[in-house]
């Protein structure tokens, strides 16, 4: 079977086709600046050329999907005769509450309940809504399989994703932890057990996964038991753009120190903290490499935190595991810089860890970055988000 993985942002589009047989990828590709006077298709077939079309008619992700579709099958760079081809779509979609706790084939009654989960994932779950219907009513009796971030942390027990509030605001709302990148901390922990030759179903993992968003999770015995994001993915960890764990006060204390609205504060949060904010020079970590190497102090610091924080929550979740056999860095950070792998598990001597430089040099690849002496292997892993969605699809169909 052929599934076409489909990935909604608010004004971009990404999507993969993968063979399901071989799991080999046909082609991929991303549309960018939907609805925007200019916007862009970037598509790239196995084996073939990237191309990237211009265009002034990408009006909504309707438009986009039917480009995509139209690239797949174009005669120079599509890489299938017909849509007929495609076997089913499977989505990214962030949340799905409590009401999802495994992947699921798409209906009505299933859209409705995303719909539902608006307001806890207003920036992603509408866009992830919006590729669905579009893909519905151009690829009408294809049948199509909505894959949750927050699926994978349903396994968390109340003590993990409970918070200190009344409890009326759980029960009434729903408020608690929820976590994401589920579909990352699941491919990765067991491709990690599998690399490493360990029992998933008796096994103690930590996957970091870091890049622009972060976020670190505690997996036992192939569950997830606890993770650094929350009721929203602002929680956590500083990253590239949002400022992680702070004390709730510190908004109230902002709008009125400078007379900014809630949502103004919000958008502080979100877009204008993280490491970026911290350094005053960007989100990328390249730059604040490059910027840390000139002696950039803010640039240093910035870097500080974001590993002392990853080492804090690693050190936690071994605690809360009682014990550790795995670590894994995964992500664009993770899978890339040699210098946050470095410094984290500098922070890690208590458990034996010891890093072989020469092997954390490599990047972008599956590898043990840890000495043989080593008491806890770590390893880098590259994350495939996009096949797993492709496996949930196939499994449920």
């Amino acid at each position: 079977m052929r599934v076409l993985v489909i990935n909604c942002g608010s004004s971009s589009l990404k999507y993969q086709l993968i063979d399901s047989g071989t799991e080999k990828v046909l082609a991929v590709g991303l549309c960018e600046r939907i609805g925007l006077e200019v916007s862009f298709l970037k598509h790239s077939p196995n084996g073939g050329e990237k191309i990237v079309i211009e265009t002034s008619a990408m009006k909504n992700h309707e438009v986009a999907i039917q480009m995509v579709l139209d690239a797949l099958i174009d005669a120079n760079h599509g890489v299938i005769k017909s849509l007929k081809e495609i076997g089913a779509v499977g989505h990214r979609v962030v949340h799905g509450g409590e009401r999802f706790a495994a992947s699921i084939i798409i209906n009505d009654e299933v859209i409705k309940a995303i719909e539902e989960c608006n307001d806890l994932a207003p920036l992603h779950n509408p866009a992830n809504l919006i590729g669905i219907r579009a893909c519905a009513n151009l690829m009408k009796g294809i049948p199509m399989v909505a894959v949750f971030d927050t699926a994978f942390h349903q396994t968390m027990p109340p003590k993990a994703y409970l918070y200190g509030l009344p409890h009326e605001y759980y029960e009434n709302y729903k408020i608690r932890k929820y976590g994401f990148h589920g579909t990352s901390h699941s491919y990765v922990s067991k491709r990690t057990a599998e690399y490493l030759g360990l029992d998933i179903n008796n096994s103690k993992i930590i996957v970091c996964h870091l890049g622009n968003g972060a976020s670190i999770t505690a997996i036992q015995n192939g569950k997830s038991i606890d993770t650094s994001m929350g009721f929203t993915p602002l929680a956590g960890l500083v990253m590239g753009t949002r400022c992680g764990d702070i004390d709730p006060s510190i908004i109230e204390y902002i709008t009125k120190k400078e007379n900014k609205s809630l949502d103004e504060v919000m958008n502080i949060l979100q877009k204008e903290s993280g490491v970026q904010g911290m350094s005053e020079v960007s989100s990328d970590f390249r730059d604040l490499n490059a910027a840390i190497v000139s002696g950039n102090e803010k640039a240093i610091v910035a870097f500080d935190v974001f590993v002392y924080r990853v080492a804090k929550y690693i050190g936690g979740y071994v605690a809360a595991m009682n014990g550790i056999d795995a670590i894994t860095f995964t992500a664009g950070v993770g899978e890339n810089d040699s210098r946050v792998r470095s410094e984290v598990c500098n922070y890690l001597g208590y458990l034996g860890v010891k890093v072989d430089p020469e092997k954390n040099a490599i990047k972008g690849q599956e590898v043990l970055i840890t000495a043989k002496d080593s008491k806890v292997k770590v390893c880098a892993i590259p994350t495939n988000e996009e096949l797993t969605i492709a496996r949930e699809t196939v499994a449920l169909l």
